[in-house]
């Protein structure tokens, strides 16, 4: 039983999905043989599971097995179920985005335009530079800090900035000393050492581990009971990329999210939080914004919009509340080159276009 399986012992559930016909979810019903079909030709390679939720009811799920891995450690191939628990990495960003707007509706996060370096009083020598001074929290939910952060290089380099953290002795002077680069809210640069640093204050001012309260405002209101929050080197739960939840767990935040952040007539994330978060607050290119710890984007052809986690190797929580929708994808492709590509493709070539609504 993991840290987090124990905590959400005994938790009510009287939640079960129910199933939905494809084309009653406005899909072709050839849906599941294509995918099939494209992964015994090696077309999908390291896809483990495909579910879509529409209209609240589970319309479509297919696993496949496969290698996988917990946080980088080799688990051997898995036959993946609906119930096994499976890396998130960075769709753990926007769960921490949720944590923090739920701790900021109970007054125990600071507002948003609250500058970072103010709650670090300890680094009295990076407050003294003006530029520092104007990074507020809101650029740590917009990944627009202005500092240089790179994590487009493997995470397998030790010059990654994600690994250089977790190497360092002190990880949030690590983050809040990177060099400037851009005034603050300006450029939009990818950065897992703001969702540290949003886990971190989540931590401090709820006076509870990041997992501990993730599990008591969102996991166990949900019904969730197996997963964990793998911690980093530090020993606090790794924000921006530890969270390891099941594909249908993983698929009830996607249908609460959907609900406009209730589940079972029960609100879990404020309304006007997820709205700020939902909406764009800077510009990615390719058609994508970013809002607070969110991809964000419109289907093509549509007004329909989207939001989503985005996560190493594959993983996918994609959301369109527009047409009452949900799309969990959830991989093994870890780190290696391109493994964005897989969902991208799943996505425009595969599950969107069998979308009739």
């Amino acid at each position: 039983m993991t840290i987090a399986q124990h905590r959400s012992a005994g938790a009510e559930d009287s939640f079960k999905w129910q199933a939905i016909a494809l084309n009653e979810a406005d899909f072709d019903t050839t849906l599941g043989d294509r995918l099939d079909a494209g992964f015994a030709a090696g077309s999908f390679k390291g896809l483990h599971a495909v579910l879509v939720v529409r209209h609240g009811k589970l319309a479509f799920e297919r696993y496949y097995a496969g290698p996988d891995e917990r946080w980088g450690q080799p688990l051997g191939k898995i036959a993946f179920t609906g119930d096994t628990v499976h890396d998130l990495r960075s769709v753990s960003k926007s769960i921490v985005g949720l944590a923090y707007g739920i701790a900021l509706a109970e007054g125990k996060v600071p507002p948003l335009d609250t500058p970072l370096l103010d709650l670090f009083p300890q680094y009295a020598d990076l407050a003294a530079d003006p530029a520092r001074r104007k990074i507020t929290i809101e650029h740590a939910l917009t990944m627009t800090m202005g500092t240089d952060w790179d994590e487009d290089i493997p995470y397998s380099d030790p010059r990654n900035s994600e690994i250089m953290m977790e190497a360092a002795p002190d990880r949030y002077r690590f983050i809040l000393e990177r060099p400037i680069v851009a005034e603050a809210g300006e450029r939009w640069t990818y950065n897992g050492g703001a969702t540290a640093l949003l886990g971190h204050l989540i931590a401090r001012g709820t006076g509870q581990a990041l997992d501990v309260y993730a599990w008591e405002k969102l996991m166990t209101p949900l019904g969730i009971t197996a997963g964990e929050w793998v911690k980093g080197t530090n020993g606090e739960p790794a924000a921006a990329s530890g969270l390891r939840l099941a594909p249908r767990d993983l698929a009830r935040i996607g249908q609460m999210l959907v609900q406009g952040g209730t589940w079972q007539g029960h609100t879990l994330v404020p309304a006007d939080w997820l709205k700020a978060s939902f909406t764009s607050h800077a510009e990615i290119g390719d058609g994508l914004t970013y809002g607070y710890q969110w991809w964000l984007g419109t289907r093509m052809g549509t007004s329909d919009n989207w939001a989503a986690g985005f996560g190493n190797g594959g993983q996918r929580l994609i959301v369109m509340p527009d047409i009452d929708l949900a799309i969990i994808i959830l991989a093994g492709n870890y780190s290696q080159p391109g493994h964005w590509e897989l969902p991208m493709t799943l996505m425009r070539d595969h599950i969107m276009p069998a979308f009739k609504g």
